[in-house]
């Protein structure tokens, strides 16, 4: 491991000692139980035998083997199941039924993001468990959750995306070049959810803390991509107009947009009026701050079309590197059109430790992306490698008393 992770390796989280079953894949759930187990969770992600989490197909690109070749682990998977435990078991078998009822005994949490009702088939709906395991708090993540007319219907990001009205306020307008719906360039309605997930049943734990009792937390794609229209969605609400779209411009603030400059681009956020009168000073156009046209906030919006081509003319006057030294000495918010490269390669994103690096048996060691929290009593941690498939099957069996000749069995049978 670099510095970045080792100096968080093997401290107490403030999850640790908190165990999770996770039967989840895809993006959703595995990414909410990422962010426990980072936080000190123990998570033991259950996977079909032979094939497990869908996400490990979703390449090119793969990993590559300390020889150059591709692996079997799609970068894809290994976004979202660092810190796990992987053990495969056939849910379809009463046997591997009974595996999962032994693991939900010994933990605190349950996730899992089948269709609604497929989970019964097998013994493991939250009323089949909820008896036997009062304190279980048991997380189901779907597309449109367990209530409602489309509650029995799959859901998958982009269809939500769209669904849910994000599509229809990102890209640009109908009649600008390039016009059209588009969807967030990440699974966002996905990781969206995910992190609701990981809220709501951080919740339901502080409710178990204070009585006792577990409870069932109801995730839906649908749900969190409302949630999140968040001012467009008030915009919508205050008026009775959809908003639409308006490409990199903000709906509520002006200006406040990616502007073209003499090489390139860069993002200006002038975020109130003050910093708007230090802007029109530094572009050399004083006299908008004095205008009435653009005095205020609520001018500027009402006015942008006639405002913003004049600002616009006095960007494209400078490079991207002049106009970002001026604005940052002025201490106006502005930065550059990143590339993913620069990204990882940018001062800041270094020294906050968003690049990791982890050992792995088919690799020698996996970049990570890193986790964004930062506790400073209980950081989180990163002490284990996105698991092969089924690569703690044996060690967790053991751990349920299953002798080495039951467990030679059950996989000769196809139970793991």
């Amino acid at each position: 491991m670099n510095d970045t992770a080792s100096a968080n390796h093997g401290a107490p989280g403030p999850l640790s000692g908190v165990t999770v079953v996770d039967l989840t894949r895809v993006l959703a759930g595995p990414f909410s139980t990422m962010i426990l187990a980072d936080m000190g969770a123990r998570v033991i992600k259950i996977e079909r035998p032979g094939r497990g989490d869908d996400t490990r197909q979703f390449g090119p690109p793969f990993l590559k083997d300390k020889d150059g070749n591709d692996t079997n682990e799609a970068a894809y998977y290994l976004a979202a199941n660092r810190n796990k435990e992987s053990i495969t078991v056939n849910l379809a078998d009463p046997r591997g039924q009974a595996i999962v009822r032994d693991l939900v005994g010994r933990s605190e949490f349950l996730v899992e993001n089948f269709k609604k009702g497929d989970l019964a088939k097998y013994g493991l709906s939250y009323d089949d468990l909820k008896d036997a395991h009062p304190g279980l708090i048991y997380c189901s993540i779907t597309g449109f959750g367990q209530t409602g007319p489309f509650a029995e219907r799959a859901g998958y990001d982009f269809l939500v995306q769209a669904m849910g009205g994000l599509m229809s306020v990102t890209g640009n307008a109908d009649d600008a070049p390039g016009g059209g719906p588009l969807r967030v360039g990440v699974p966002i309605s996905d990781l969206l959810t995910g992190m609701y997930a990981t809220i709501g049943m951080l919740g339901a734990w502080a409710h178990r803390q204070n009585t006792g009792a577990g409870q069932w937390v109801d995730l839906a794609l649908l749900d969190a991509t409302v949630a999140t229209l968040a001012n467009q969605g008030m915009n919508y609400l205050a008026t009775g107009v959809s908003p639409g779209r308006i490409g990199n411009t903000h709906p509520n603030i002006v200006p406040y947009q990616a502007f073209a400059t003499a090489d390139g681009a860069i993002v200006v956020a002038i975020g109130n009026d003050r910093q708007f009168v230090r802007f029109a000073d530094l572009i050399g156009k004083p006299e908008l701050a004095d205008d009435p046209r653009f005095e205020t906030n609520v001018a500027r919006v009402r006015n942008r079309d006639v405002l913003v081509p004049v600002l616009e003319a006095a960007m494209a006057s400078r490079t991207s590197a002049d106009w970002t030294a001026a604005l940052d000495a002025a201490g106006l918010s502005c930065g550059p059109i990143n590339t993913l490269e620069q990204v990882f390669d940018h001062p800041q994103v270094q020294a906050r430790g968003m690049r990791v690096e982890m050992d792995h048996p088919l690799s020698g060691t996996v970049p990570l992306v890193g986790s964004p929290l930062k506790l400073s009593a209980s950081p989180v941690s990163y002490r284990r490698h996105p698991p092969t498939l089924g690569e703690h099957t044996d060690a967790i069996l053991a751990e349920l008393g299953r002798d080495a000749g039951e467990i030679a069995t059950l996989r000769e049978q196809g139970i793991i």
